[in-house]
């Protein structure tokens, strides 16, 4: 007899496309029956089926303190009493701007909004009309949002612009696009001194997470930002995953680059639909109102996300609080090396603050070739043998796993346990 999880995944087929309101939700790339969430607390997570779950996806990095932690909720309760939505400005939005201000070095303004999709898109277009350029670059395997100038992949040669990765996107947004290869330095120098004065933006993320953990070299940043310098053209952290993620200040105090704008998410909404762009006021002052730039949004600032996110701000900067997050994710990844190694597995790990990168190969990668290149089937397996053990991973080898704050020495050493059992296995 099927359990409830194929029930309701087979009922969710029937109304919605996949039967997930989010792709990878579906469990396609890894294959069998995705797992539906009844309810959360701390590192944990249960499935239709009331079974436990060791969390390392925390809502795709959201839950940073742990999922349903007591304050966030009692903010997010006191919050909603006070009414949902008002369309109209709230001091909640002040103190949040303020905060963001305070923390991300290379931002003097910021404008809140409501995913990860929308700041990364609204960032381009802020870029495009202050610099009055069209063409972008972004970075094969780095992902920014379902945007259509977005959704591109590499063309056939090094100008030649990209080529759409999704139906429905026309090659007229994708012929302002050109994809260049993560931590290519070369392919940068080349492109800007062909055509750098027609570039409006580059976007990058500092530490990618969506073709696994892969962090770029100082030298690529900094090649970046050199020549977005000389050609006038915005450099764009897209720090909506590893912002707040990888260390309070985010990855550009982490390397020491600023960037011209940034886009954030995920920590600072703690679970709610928070996101938000932002950076130099110059450019800022291109947005409307008060300039030619147009972005709304009727659930910018939610009042209620405000107060989950506000919370987790002010939580993540408790004494020691990254210091035992990076160590614990250390030891996650490290005790998963030494067990591979021990049991004779081709198999490395990386971790950058509370996120982590696991890869079936022999070395760790640094781009999307070298990830492409790993050994993606026994991922799978690996995956499907630690969910039966109680260990939720991201269900595809192309992305990052999180730790949370209630990850404690216990949980690691589950989830090590498991692991060992798993290795032998594959």
């Amino acid at each position: 007899m099927s359990d409830k999880n194929d029930l309701l995944f087979a009922r969710a087929q029937k109304t919605t496309p996949g039967g997930v309101n989010s792709p990878v939700r579906a469990f396609r790339s890894v294959g069998g029956t995705p797992r539906f969430i009844s309810r959360a607390n701390g590192p944990y997570f249960w499935d239709a089926e009331d079974k436990r779950y060791i969390d390392y996806i925390g809502s795709w990095g959201p839950a940073i303190v742990g999922h349903a932690h007591p304050e966030v909720i009692l903010a997010v309760q006191e919050a909603a009493a006070r009414g949902l939505s008002f369309g109209a400005p709230t001091e909640g939005e002040i103190d949040m701007a303020e905060e963001i201000c305070k923390l991300v070095p290379s931002v003097e303004q910021v404008r809140l909004v409501s995913s990860g999709t929308e700041a990364t898109m609204s960032a381009l277009r802020l870029a495009r009309g202050a610099t009055r350029r069209d063409k972008i670059i972004k970075f094969e395997g780095c992902y920014h949002g379902h945007a259509d100038s977005l959704l591109v992949k590499a063309g056939s040669g090094l100008l030649t612009f990209g080529n759409p990765t999704s139906a429905g996107v026309p090659e007229d947004f994708s012929k302002h696009t050109l994809v260049l290869d993560y931590n290519n330095c070369e392919q940068l120098e080349e492109v800007f001194k062909s055509v750098g004065e027609q570039i409006a933006c580059v976007i990058v993320e500092p530490v990618a997470g969506n073709m696994n953990l892969i962090r770029a070299t100082p030298a690529f940043l900094q090649t970046m930002r050199r020549l977005c310098t000389e050609h006038g053209s915005v450099l764009i952290f897209d720090e909506v995953m590893c912002g707040f993620r990888v260390g309070l200040h985010g990855a550009q105090a982490l390397y020491g680059v600023q960037a011209d704008l940034t886009c954030l998410g995920k920590v600072i909404g703690g679970g709610l639909p928070v996101a938000a762009f932002g950076g130099r006021a110059d450019l800022m002052a291109h947005m409307a109102p008060i300039g030619g730039v147009y972005q709304a949004g009727t659930l910018s600032g939610n009042p209620v996300a405000v107060a989950a996110g506000m919370t987790t701000l002010k939580l993540i900067q408790q004494k020691g609080f990254y210091e035992h997050l990076s160590a614990q994710t250390r030891k996650l990844v490290d005790g998963l090396s030494a067990i591979a190694q021990e049991v004779g597995v081709d198999f490395c790990a990386d971790a950058v603050g509370g996120m982590f990168g696991l890869y079936f190969s022999k070395e760790i990668p640094d781009s999307y070739a070298t990830m492409m290149a790993t050994d993606k089937e026994r991922f799978n397996r690996f995956f499907h043998l630690m969910l039966d053990s109680g260990v939720y991973l991201a269900p595809s080898a192309f992305e990052a796993g999180f730790v949370s704050a209630q990850h404690d020495d216990a949980v690691i050493d589950a989830t090590l346990s498991a692991a060992k059992h798993a290795f032998t296995q594959l």
